[in-house]
């Protein structure tokens, strides 16, 4: 499978294959006396970008503060906060790597929030990486809890193992979330309650718009039961529920939640930013629209994290995210 030989082809195409191209290019484009010389030189960035990018740029860890505001936020949620992380890959912090575990749950419980939520990808590829990690992140808290979606290495996509071993790991992979203290969604909500007023966390299934992704994510079976619609039929007005959904891919948003409800609030992960940035533009753009923060179509929007961690331990203008989400009633 690619996911078990990502690293050692990352390393390979940045720094061999790429290298080998651009001095074909310089003896092409260049006079002799030029070519090695700008080969060595640009040989020598990309060596250092992926050093910089593995052994410093991958620690790096941010904390961004977002507001959203809706006309259907009760008014006992103005100035909720809600703390969203994503893409951990825990199985890349190993050694010493596991103090960036460790801060990030520092930092995150830092916030103070009144909800954690974490939009998938717990793992690299098999369930067994959770183990180590559990205790670490058991100590998240928030008044209102932990929820949480399965990303699509949660489950055993990248797994080369018969099919009744992928089910029995998917299967260990959910209980170490919930010995972590999550409250694991899968195609289900749950309501959240201030006196009289109350907001849904609900939580999808992952749902990929490339045919190699898992598509467990059921809209309508996520929402069900909820209110969602007027009904002057029955002489009153029914409010619109204000609905925080959690679904791991983006693209998700636009092909199934956008016009298959009236969620306000959509929280993502899964695209890394690309793990690389420069002048504001990443290479995953070239496959996602919505590839790192906030995008909105009316009032309904959708915040992408760029997330934590990676299978490949390398981040270059990209650092790990973690992001405080305020809710404002418009």
């Amino acid at each position: 499978m690619i996911a078990r030989y990502a690293i050692l082809f990352f390393f390979f195409v940045g720094a061999v294959a790429l290298p080998l191209l651009l001095t074909l290019l310089c003896r092409w484009l260049l006079p002799k006396k030029w070519c090695y010389k700008v080969a060595l030189a640009f040989t020598l960035i990309i060596w250092g970008a992926i050093g910089y990018g593995v052994f410093v740029g991958y620690e790096q860890l941010v904390v961004h503060q977002v507001e959203y505001a809706s006309a259907d936020l009760p008014e006992a949620f103005d100035g909720y906060r809600i703390v969203q992380f994503s893409d951990a890959h825990v199985g890349t912090m190993t050694g010493s790597r596991q103090q960036l575990l460790q801060r990030v749950v520092d930092s995150i419980n830092a916030q103070k929030a009144d909800m954690i939520v974490f939009t998938g990808d717990m793992q690299n590829i098999y369930p067994d990486e959770l183990v180590p990690h559990i205790a670490t992140l058991r100590q998240l808290k928030a008044k209102d809890g932990v929820y949480a979606v399965l990303g699509n290495h949660d489950y055993a996509t990248y797994q080369n193992v018969h099919p009744v071993h992928k089910d029995k790991n998917c299967r260990k992979t959910i209980q170490a979330l919930r010995d972590m203290h999550f409250d694991l969604l899968l195609n289900e909500h749950r309501i959240v309650r201030r006196d009289s007023d109350s907001i849904v966390i609900a939580g999808m299934e992952n749902w990929g718009r490339a045919k190699r992704m898992p598509h467990k994510g059921d809209v309508k079976k996520t929402l069900a039961g909820l209110n969602c619609h007027s009904s002057p039929e029955a002489g009153k007005q029914v409010r619109t529920p204000f609905i925080v959904m959690l679904s791991h891919d983006p693209t998700a948003w636009r092909e199934k939640i956008l016009p298959e409800s009236h969620v306000q609030l959509t929280l993502s992960g899964h695209t890394h930013g690309g793990q690389f940035q420069l002048f504001d533009w990443s290479p995953v753009a070239l496959s996602y629209d919505e590839w790192g923060g906030m995008y909105s179509e009316g009032d309904r929007s959708l915040y992408v994290s760029t997330g934590l961690g990676a299978l490949i331990p390398f981040r270059l203008n990209q650092p790990g995210e973690i992001v405080v989400i305020t809710l404002r009633k418009n």
